[in-house]
């Protein structure tokens, strides 16, 4: 088996004449460096079922979804991400800049899950095996998402496809260093998770909803949770109606803090039972309103798909156009 790092990024490289889909598989080389022989595998299996595949490796945050907005639809049929969330993310956002600017519908996305969690990839039922998901790039039909998107009061906009969150969580994200989780993985998460329940913040926000149907609700809160899908940090799961598929979102209302709390909200997502707390309350939503309560303090981060990409406050909304995803 050839190891990706010895593939010529300049060109694509094809076992046979090209029959099948012409990709584009932007790889980010610090994710999942243990699961390199998957990449390896799924590149080669594209070969062998005549796919065009060119490699191009990512160097920097950003980068990413720089590569994906420079994919042109006459060149190739999809964009995969070969990563973690954060990569999903930021080649979401590339591919979608052609929908922002009016100049057609997104390129379909592709994932080959590399990174810690692997939400979305976990959300779309995706196998693990390289083969399996070279088979799925190559032949798979696309599924039509419904994305979110965070509207910052201080920033600019930034698509989100799994979730988003501000509180506890977004801390916990904003906390972990990128050398914690390439030596733990999700033992990071549980790490700064813990340390962020004993340090027990004292810190509120006001969510202002609208509801699908129409109607409005507000809600002061400890922490929030935008769910587009129902997983969460793994196989965990916040909102059980959520569906990638639904023009909107489920909005996880986490009523209470204290250290208790926050211990009650963490058994609950572990053992299933969260829906039966008094302190939680799952809203349906098409625009959120997010601000910090009044003498809370400014500038709390806001995580989207697993890395912070905001401040708060900020709106959320839903994307007017659909991404297409291979899966």
């Amino acid at each position: 088996m050839s190891d990706v790092s010895t593939l010529d990024l300049a060109a694509p490289h094809r076992s046979r004449p090209v029959t099948g889909r012409r990709f584009l598989l932007i790889y980010n080389p610090m994710a999942g460096l243990r699961r390199r022989g998957r990449l390896s595998r799924t590149v080669e299996t594209l070969h062998d079922l005549g796919c065009a595949v060119t490699l191009a490796e990512t160097t920097c945050a950003g980068h990413a979804a720089e590569l994906a907005a420079q994919a042109r639809p006459d060149e190739v049929d999809a964009v995969v991400a070969a990563g973690g969330d954060g990569t999903i993310n930021e080649v979401v956002n590339g591919l979608c800049q052609r929908a922002e600017r009016g100049e057609g519908p997104p390129l379909p996305l592709g994932i080959v899950p590399l990174g810690t969690a692997n939400v979305l990839a976990l959300e779309l039922g995706l196998p693990w095996r390289g083969a399996q998901i070279g088979r799925v790039l190559a032949n798979a039909p696309t599924r039509m998402v419904h994305i979110g998107r965070c509207l910052p009061d201080n920033g600019p906009p930034r698509l989100f496809a799994q979730m988003l969150g501000a509180g506890m969580d977004a801390r916990v994200v904003a906390s972990i260093r990128p050398h914690m989780k390439r030596q733990i993985g999700k033992a990071a998460y549980m790490v700064e998770g813990m340390r962020e329940i004993l340090s027990n913040p004292r810190v509120g926000y006001a969510v202002e909803i609208e509801r699908p149907d129409g109607g409005r609700e507000r809600h002061e809160v400890a922490s929030a949770v935008l769910a587009k899908g129902h997983f969460y940090g793994g196989t965990y799961v916040l909102a059980p109606q959520a569906r990638l598929e639904d023009p909107g979102f489920q909005v996880c209302l986490f009523l209470r803090g204290g250290r208790l709390t926050a211990f009650a909200y963490a058994a609950g997502m572990v053992l299933g039972g969260l829906d039966r707390l008094p302190a939680y309350k799952v809203v349906p939503a098409v625009r959120v309103r997010i601000t910090a309560l009044p003498g809370g303090p400014t500038g709390e981060p806001v995580q989207a798909d697993g890395d912070v990409l905001a401040t708060v406050p900020f709106t959320a909304d839903i994307a007017p156009y659909t991404l297409p995803v291979l899966g």
